[in-house]
């Protein structure tokens, strides 16, 4: 029962911590951009908001 306790306790704090950085205006944990390209395989779904090095690719592409 202690070792749930412990556990609990310990995944509150986290959760108290990542809420305490939110509240104090940090920047939210975001994705890169280009993951699957460094593997050497293009992704070509596209995305909604694509980051500013894919966004001047696409752009250098279409010229």
């Amino acid at each position: 029962m202690t070792l749930y306790l412990v556990t609990f306790l310990v995944m509150g704090l986290a959760i108290l911590g990542m809420a305490v950085g939110v509240m104090a205006g940090r920047k939210p944990i975001a994705g890169s951009c280009g993951g699957m390209n460094k593997l050497g395989v293009e992704c070509h779904a596209g995305c909604d908001k694509p980051c500013p090095k894919r966004l001047a690719r696409q752009q250098a592409e279409e010229q």
